[in-house]
């Protein structure tokens, strides 16, 4: 009776503590509504400057969540849109994906056979009126808006479209278009048995596709390897990620482990299915654009040794939202947990509540060892490391430049304007090299090399100086050779040059898995991978080595 008493004690002692520090909570968020409620509607009313409410009220919201970090946010009636996409995996659209190129509002991508591929909209037109709104850089992030609505309903698209004098109006009918998350997949090199498949989100439709793909090429020839490409995906939905994992790792093995505030709201997932593949090696392609899901999928295979790691570290974020539904057809996205690989690492990167004095207390984020299946050492914190890294880094600084001034991306846009029936096969390199390079002369591309930038400098400081003009000449002499030798830096650099015009080419003449596959002759990290896949002892040695 004794023990009984005293447990009872102990237990309304406890529950006490939850109720006190629970309603002191409650006290304190009442407290805040109250303030922030009256501080509204003082300056709302009574402002020197008549103010729009709606949007006072939004900066307000806004100010709060920015104390917290960059995943939690309001979305509007507008964003909502974009919600729906990623949850229900359509939209009603056009077909077109957007950019900014050279300052101006740029058709980027085609979708086959929707709306605007159909009526001949092409890569590279600029948008100049949406209906009777003017587009331009300014009102770029509205862009969704015009662009995308209900499924049937028709927009007029004003685009200006070089060789062109007159601007070109297509009348466009929304489409439903299923968002896909499987870009493209084959067997690469088409004559082996290498699987290459390229992930670029994580909707609800992904794990599907990802079988459909599998199923569909073991149909054709048996799978000796894999190539999943997740670089530059930015994730998606957590159920998508579990969902891609269940296809590769065995029934039962821990995929995710996702933890909230309290802690006892802790959920594991583990896989449910067996997987497609039990034999086929795997190498996945990862990069500083690899983020939230697509890390738990890079995490999980690592973790398990499933699968080899080629690239550079990941993106690093290792926090999880959701989609709470608000009034007025409004939403709000929070962070409400993280998430843990199996080997129980976190591999958030940056620590948000360091930064900001609304939280109460922090986590450490600090890099730690964890450890694989096969006891491979992995870490903690700093995004997803690579078992091997290799950069796709472009060297050049001339081809840098072209890149950054978008000239491969215009030139591209410039042969297929006066040849829209042209061949890929039949683009000649060597004809197509000397085009280029007369195109820079025409488009007056002006390479100012370091070397010449260094003497320029060295001419300012020379001047100040007044060191003898003589010297200055000398200098001149130097830096016009330098410029002389530029189409020899152009022809240094031929191969990878060309590589980016036939990308860009490829993307024109047949679409999204043209330039897909175009690149990947010029990829480094995709060779690097087929070379471990293909070797079976290079593979063991990295599979046997820890990730630094």
């Amino acid at each position: 009776m004794k023990y009984k008493i005293i447990l009872l004690f102990t237990l309304t002692l406890l529950c006490s503590g939850f109720i006190t520090r629970d309603n002191d909570l409650y006290f304190e968020i009442s407290k805040g509504i109250e303030l922030f409620g009256k501080v509204y509607k003082e300056v709302a009313v009574n402002y020197v400057d008549e103010l729009n409410p709606q949007e006072f009220m939004l900066a307000g919201i806004e100010g709060m969540l920015s104390s917290l970090d960059p995943y939690s946010t309001f979305i509007d009636t507008y964003q909502q849109k974009d919600i729906d996409i990623i949850t229900k995996g359509k939209y009603g659209g056009i077909g077109a994906s957007v950019g900014i190129r050279n300052g101006e509002v740029t058709i980027v991508d085609l979708m086959e056979g929707f709306s605007a591929q159909r009526q001949g909209v092409r890569i590279g037109d600029v948008i100049v009126k949406i209906n009777d709104v003017k587009i331009d850089k300014n009102n770029y992030d509205n862009l969704g808006e015009y662009l995308k609505g209900d499924i049937g309903t028709s927009l007029t698209l004003t685009v200006k479209r070089e060789n062109n004098d007159d601007n070109l109006l297509f009348n466009l009918v929304r489409e439903e278009i299923t968002v896909k998350n499987l870009n493209y997949y084959g067997f690469v090199p088409e004559s082996s048995n290498n699987a290459y498949l390229k992930l670029s989100g994580f909707s609800n439709t992904a794990g599907s596709e990802v079988k459909n793909a599998l199923l569909e090429l073991k149909n054709k020839k048996e799978i000796k390897s894999v190539v999943i490409d997740l670089r530059g995906n930015p994730g998606g939905l957590l159920d998508a990620a579990i969902d891609v994992c269940e296809k590769f790792l065995k029934k039962g093995q821990l995929i995710v482990t996702v933890k909230g505030r309290d802690s006892l709201n802790v959920k594991s997932h583990y896989s449910t299915e067996e997987p497609i593949l039990t034999d086929a090696k795997i190498a996945v392609l990862i990069d500083e654009g690899t983020a939230s899901a697509a890390e738990i999928v890079s995490g999980a295979l690592q973790d398990h040794d499933c699968a080899l790691l080629v690239g550079n570290n990941s993106y690093g974020k290792g926090l999880v939202q959701t989609i709470v539904a608000l009034p007025y057809n409004t939403s709000l996205k929070l962070t409400t947990a993280r998430y843990y690989t199996p080997s129980g690492r976190s591999i958030q990167k940056i620590n948000y509540s360091e930064k900001s004095k609304v939280f109460s207390n922090y986590s450490v984020l600090a890099k730690k060892e964890f450890e694989t299946d096969k006891k491979r050492i992995v870490y903690s914190a700093g995004g997803i490391a690579p078992d091997t890294i290799v950069k796709n880094e472009i060297n050049s600084e001339l081809v840098q430049r072209l890149l950054a001034e978008g000239m491969f991306f215009k030139f591209a846009t410039h042969i297929y304007n006066q040849n829209p029936k042209m061949k890929l096969e039949s683009a000649g390199s060597e004809n197509l090299f000397k085009e280029f390079a007369d195109y820079l002369k025409a488009q007056k591309f002006d390479f100012v090399s370091k070397t010449e930038k260094l003497i320029d400098q060295l001419k300012n400081v020379m001047s100040e100086e007044k060191i003898d003009p003589k010297i200055i000449d000398e200098l001149n002499k130097a830096k016009n050779q330098i410029d002389s030798n530029h189409s020899t830096e152009l022809m240094k650099n031929k191969n990878e040059i060309m590589g980016l015009i036939y990308e860009e080419l490829a993307a024109r003449v047949e679409g999204r898995e043209g330039r897909i596959k175009e690149s990947l002759k010029i990829d480094k990290q995709f060779d690097m991978a087929l070379h471990l896949l293909k070797n079976q002892d290079s593979y063991i040695r990295v599979m046997n080595h820890s990730t630094k």
